[in-house]
This record gives structure tokens, C-alpha cells and sequence, in this order.
């Protein structure tokens, strides 16, 4: 059994764990459709996926960009309703957005001034967030068109996702040949696996930026509850690049140890400028307990009972707080203002190729990179 077969194990093992048995007679048949979406600026043609569950929850991703459109959750009443921002038609997305619900890459987050040095030669990526370089580039892997294949079997439904990134696209060395697979199973989990190999050295961070609001879309997210299994964060500059030292969360606003509702420190200043874009767009450094899949992080939206858990074999997660929605963007009958969704990126440290402390990012030949991340959803 290789450690991909044995990482999926372990993954729907804690599905079991986290969401509880069903009864068998109370699953339906999970199915696969798909349909047209739109068509790219280039005359492409963009598919539009609906993964369903025995259960009813409903996942719709599209291979424009690998970006999940739609995911249903169910309230303690057992009442399903959306709870990632996006769009209903491609158009949207193309007239330009933050990354909703989209696949991230080369290299999710920053790296500063776009460059990098490996092996002694220095690399310059285009500049696309101030000073700085942002989720893999002008065109990054979140407006490609990925070579899709439907899977399934008796308790999973899935799409696996394929993409060839040249060498030398958006400054990246190396021709990078890139899967990912989407699996939905009837433990109400969605996982992400992701797997990459290169034929020269060359850096990766891949991670899905969904924007999640588990009230879905009535009303902000301030009133969530956020646990987080992290001692410490990696603290940033003013333009939002680590500094490359790590900061313990205790006695911060960062502390996230224990379900804290998102309001109750959000608006406080302290020497991270926590008030910068209003809100935390932090990394915070998981407690690892090995190289494994683990729980790292809880959301729990108490009027309506929600909760998701979050999984990751990563060492960070980027905890986004939307503070950069300004009501510009509307989808699905909702406004998209600040602090309208949290985002979970689980992934590597931004800016790592800079800090050679941090854990590596750098992929070379022979080397596979394989990440896997869950998200499970409940309610009580």
C-alpha cells in the first residue's frame, strides 16, 4: 500500500469519526452530472460539475480554474444551504474576483518582490498584490482550464484534475505536471488531494482558496466560533510578508486554541497591525503530530448549528478573514462585503523560498509533492 492509499484510509476513517455513522438504508446513490458553464475568453469551453452524496449535500466545481462553485452543508435541522461564496455563471469569474473557491498555484500567497533564489540563480515572478507576488501569478492555476475525469465508486463520488504548467510560465521553472482529485464521500467530507512532479527544481505551495460563510450567506462571520490547533503564527510586515521569525498567539489576538468567536479580537491592534485590511490574513503554524492527515482546524456557526472541521498533512494554514471584500462582488442573491467569509488555506509558509528556516518548498526531480486536505461538515 503506498502512502497516497494510505493517507485516503486514514482520511475516511476520520470522516467516520467526526460526522458518525449512517444508517445504510438512509443512503441514496451518489451521482456525477456535468454541463456546459461557459465559454473562456479564448473561445474555450468550461464544464460545470455536480458531485452529490448518499446524504444530498451537493459539491459543483468547475474546470475553469479547479473552482468549487457550490457546497451544501446541513443546519441541525437538517436543512441543506450553500455555504461558499462564488458565482452561478462563468462570466463573473472572468470579469475577475478573490480567488473564490478556486485551485492556487504555483505558489499560494505571497513571495516578496516576486523573487526567489534557488540553486544560485534568482527567479522574478510578476508583481500582483503591491510590492509582491500572489497565488501563482497573473494567470495562475485559478484561470486555467483543467483536463477533467469523473470518478467513482459505491461511497465516493470525485473529479480528477490534471494540468501541465510549462517551464518558465509566470517566471516558474521547470515544466510542472500537476493532479489534483476532488473526492466527495457519504461522510459529508470533502478532500482535495494534491500531486506534483517537475523535470526541474522548483517551487510549490498548492492550496484551494473557498471562501466559506456557514450561516449561508444571511449574514457576516463575525459570530463564528474558530479553533485553531496552532501555538503560533508567522508574523508579516506591513505589506503582508513574513518577517521570519515565528510569534507565540498566547496572550494575542491570534489565539485561536480554543473556540474563540471571530469578533473578539479582529478590531484589536497590536504590534502585527491586526487592523491592517481589517482583519487577520495570517499563517498560523499547525501543531504537527507527525507527517500525517490531522484535524487542525474547527469552524462552528452557532445559530444554525454548523461545523466544519478541517484536515491537512500541511504545516500552515492561512486564516483569511475577507477583509477585503467591499461589496463590489454579488453571487447567489448575496452581497459579498467585508468580512463576509473565512477562508482556510492549508498549505506551506508564505514567502518560503525567502527563509530558508521555514519548511522547504522546493520540488526536484524524482521528487513527488502530494498534499491532501478534508474539509467535514456536521451539525448539532
Amino acid at each position: 500500500m503506498n502512502l497516497s492509499q494510505t493517507l485516503i484510509l486514514g482520511l475516511m476513517a476520520l470522516s467516520a469519526l467526526s460526522c458518525g455513522n449512517k444508517k445504510e438504508d438512509s443512503i441514496m446513490k451518489s451521482t456525477i452530472s456535468k454541463e456546459e458553464f461557459g465559454m473562456t475568453a479564448d473561445g474555450q469551453t468550461a464544464d460545470l460539475y455536480t458531485l452529490t452524496n448518499g446524504n444530498g449535500m451537493v459539491v459543483n466545481i468547475t474546470n475553469y480554474g479547479g473552482i468549487i462553485t457550490k457546497l451544501t452543508a446541513p443546519d441541525r435541522t437538517g436543512q441543506w444551504a450553500d455555504v461558499v461564496l462564488g458565482f452561478d455563471s462563468l462570466q463573473p469569474y472572468l470579469n475577475g474576483h478573490p480567488y473564490f473557491g478556486a485551485l492556487v498555484g504555483r505558489y499560494g500567497n505571497r513571495i516578496r518582490k516576486g523573487q526567489f533564489q534557488l540553486d544560485g540563480k534568482t527567479y522574478q515572478l510578476p508583481i500582483n498584490n503591491g510590492p509582491n507576488a500572489l497565488h501563482g501569478g497573473l494567470k495562475g492555476f485559478d484561470k486555467v482550464l483543467w483536463k477533467t475525469e469523473e470518478v467513482r465508486n459505491d461511497s465516493i463520488v470525485g473529479l480528477r484534475m490534471t494540468y501541465t504548467s510549462q517551464d518558465g510560465e509566470e517566471g516558474y521553472p521547470g515544466t510542472l505536471t500537476v493532479q489534483v482529485d476532488y473526492r466527495l464521500n457519504n461522510q459529508n467530507a470533502l478532500s482535495i488531494e494534491y500531486t506534483a512532479t517537475t523535470d526541474k527544481p522548483t517551487i510549490v505551495n498548492l492550496t484551494n482558496h473557498s471562501y466559506f460563510n456557514l450561516t449561508g450567506m444571511q449574514e457576516d462571520i463575525l459570530g463564528h466560533q474558530v479553533c485553531i490547533d496552532a501555538d503560533s503564527i508567522v508574523p508579516v510586515d506591513a505589506t503582508l510578508i513574513p518577517t521570519g521569525q515565528l510569534m507565540a498567539v498566547e496572550g494575542t489576538p491570534f489565539d485561536f486554541r480554543q473556540p474563540t468567536a471571530v469578533s473578539k479580537g479582529i478590531d484589536k491592534t497590536d504590534n502585527q497591525q491586526i487592523s491592517y485590511g481589517g482583519g487577520y490574513d495570517h499563517c498560523w503554524v499547525i501543531n504537527r503530530s507527525g507527517e500525517g492527515l490531522q484535524r487542525i482546524a474547527t469552524v462552528t456557526e452557532p445559530k444554525s448549528g454548523r461545523i466544519m472541521e478541517v484536515y491537512s498533512t500541511e504545516p500552515g494554514v492561512q486564516f483569511y478573514t475577507g477583509n477585503f471584500l467591499d461589496g463590489s462582488l454579488q453571487g447567489k442573491g448575496a452581497t459579498y462585503g467585508k468580512r463576509f467569509a473565512l477562508c482556510l488555506e492549508t498549505q506551506h509558509f508564505p514567502d518560503s523560498p525567502n527563509h530558508p528556516n521555514f519548511p522547504s518548498t522546493v520540488l526536484r526531480p524524482g521528487q513527488t509533492y502530494h498534499s491532501i486536505t478534508q474539509y467535514s461538515f456536521s451539525a448539532q
